[in-house]
């Protein structure tokens, strides 16, 4: 396994945006845009386009740049982690996964690979700046206004301004231990903002511990930071973990930080904006309805307040940006590099599982496919039940559909094929009823509480048949590799086996066939 990997330079936005530039992955936009849906209409346009990373020069209201899109592509999501394909995510991952659940060496090698990872810890501490960028310009609480910030509302009726990239980051009163989070913020007056964050989530937690200490929560929020350390945050890690060790794993290199003005808490000395505030608990505000990525707008829950008395910045800096809504958006894309990841990371926790996938068209965490190597009576169900419990974000998937190793997990043609040939709806469906559940899922009969379904359609074994099936379908290994040795003789060389190519799925083909059909009459 390849575990020493050299990262980017920097973790400096500015250089992806630099990288992007040189690769022709990104467009300068120097007409004026207005930041209140305009801004999100053009961007969502050009990413469901499969198009660049935006650079918006003249927002209306703001001397402030936006960027955004920088991730609206799975090419340029394994450009941001130093990468340069899928492959490589999985070695990653399999280097976390090391981490997520230590078990002793076995062997030589093992023990190897161990040493390595550790050595990899080392270099991945953080590092402190002691003349951070973020710290060039400073404004304090008589000239801190919200209200300069370019704030994007994406939806008509979104309620007000919101960020959506930035790093929010809060300390456990006990045990001191930093959590970076990405939550959506809401602009409520020039020094206040509302937070969105769940109660499982290390910011709620953070402020339930204070709350039980009668303090207020410090909270600063970096904007305009390297891509990585987005994916950093976003990453499901030990509760005992710090999420810039993990930035440091993932970029080969430890994360530059420094600490706050006002406030005990420390943010990426790069990021182009800090803003440094305090919660006081039981202080909440409306919060929302803000466009979600199911593709609804959702309710208005009260929320924590922020109060900011103090911002940083850089000199001329760029705000980064995103929105969400039905995919493909930028976190679609996010969460398909974030899959490939945790293919690693779940298989050291389940080891029956072969290999999973979460679609993007099921918001790419509603539905799983996971395939496993079936040896004894009810193993599906039990996959699925150790699925939903293994890593916190599988907690809202709701359906899970189980099928042999021989599927490819990846290629709806053959998911497909394993549910209709396999699956009868009187014995292989499984629901749990009344599960904690996402509230935004307004599919749910009570919002917070929802079902989860269960699909085995696995080859049935055992007791799980009361009779005779056919045989499959297949040929023997010897006409296999005898056809595989005469693919050049037979001229068919530049034909290879590769990922299902979406535009052949039948179902989109149809569409195309209907639409001409429209057309032509």
């Amino acid at each position: 396994m390849q575990i020493l990997r050299p990262g980017p330079s920097s973790r400096d936005m500015r250089d992806f945006l630099s990288l992007l530039e040189n690769r022709g992955q990104l467009r300068r936009i120097k007409a004026k845009v207005d930041p209140d849906l305009e801004l999100a209409a053009i961007s969502d346009r050009v990413l469901g386009l499969g198009g660049p990373a935006l650079l918006f020069e003249n927002v209306i209201g703001s001397e402030i740049p936006v960027a955004i899109n920088l991730l609206g592509t799975f090419e340029r999501v394994i450009w941001s982690m130093g990468l340069e394909s899928a492959e490589e995510l999985e070695d990653l991952g399999k280097r976390l996964s090391l981490l997520q659940q230590p078990k002793p060496p076995k062997g030589f090698k093992e023990t190897k690979d161990f040493a390595r990872v550790f050595w990899d810890l080392i270099k991945s501490r953080p590092d402190t700046d002691l003349t951070p960028p973020c710290h060039q310009r400073v404004f304090n609480e008589n000239e801190l206004n919200l209200n300069e910030l370019p704030l994007i509302r994406p939806w008509p009726k979104d309620a007000g301004g919101v960020i959506t990239m930035g790093l929010v980051i809060t300390k456990d009163p006990e045990t001191g231990i930093e959590n970076v989070g990405i939550y959506r913020l809401q602009r409520h007056s020039a020094k206040t903002m509302s937070v969105h964050w769940l109660s499982v989530r290390g910011g709620a937690r953070h402020l339930q511990k204070a709350a039980s200490k009668g303090q207020k929560l410090e909270v600063a929020v970096a904007l305009g930071v390297h891509p990585l350390l987005i994916m950093a945050a976003a990453t499901p890690i030990p509760i005992q973990l710090s999420e810039w060790l993990f930035a440091g794993l993932y970029a080969g290199e430890g994360v530059r930080l420094t600490r706050c003005k006002t406030i005990d808490l420390k943010v990426p000395s790069h990021s182009e904006i800090v803003l440094e505030g305090t919660i006081t608990p039981g202080e909440e505000v409306p919060d929302g309805p803000f466009g979600d990525h199911m593709g609804f707008y959702g309710g208005i829950e009260d929320s924590p307040l922020i109060r900011f008395h103090h911002m940083t910045q850089r000199k001329k800096p760029i705000l980064l940006t995103t929105f969400s809504g039905r995919p493909p958006k930028e976190e679609a894309m996010l969460a398909i590099a974030l899959n490939r990841i945790y293919t690693p990371i779940l298989r050291q926790q389940i080891p029956e599982i072969k290999d999973f996938f979460l679609p993007m068209e099921a918001l790419s965490y509603k539905l799983a496919v996971i395939s496993i190597e079936k040896v004894y009576p009810g193993q599906a169900k039990r996959a699925a039940m150790a699925f939903w419990s293994a890593l916190p974000q599988f907690t809202y998937t709701k359906f899970v559909v189980v099928v042999d190793f021989t599927i490819n997990v990846r290629d709806p043609r053959q998911v497909i094929w394993a549910i209709s040939s396999q699956v009868d709806p009187q014995r292989d469906l499984f629901i749990l009823e009344n599960t904690p559940f996402d509230s935004l899922d307004f599919a749910s009969e009570e919002l917070g509480l929802g079902g989860r379904l269960a699909i085995d359609a696995t080859t049935k074994i055992g007791p799980e048949k009361k009779h005779t099936w056919g045989d499959p379908l297949k040929r023997t290994k010897g006409l296999e590799s005898r056809v595989k040795e005469r693919w050049e003789e037979l001229g068919l060389a530049d034909l290879k086996d590769k990922e299902p190519d979406p535009k052949l799925f039948g179902y989109v083909m149809e569409q195309l066939i209907h639409q001409k059909q429209i057309q032509k009459d």
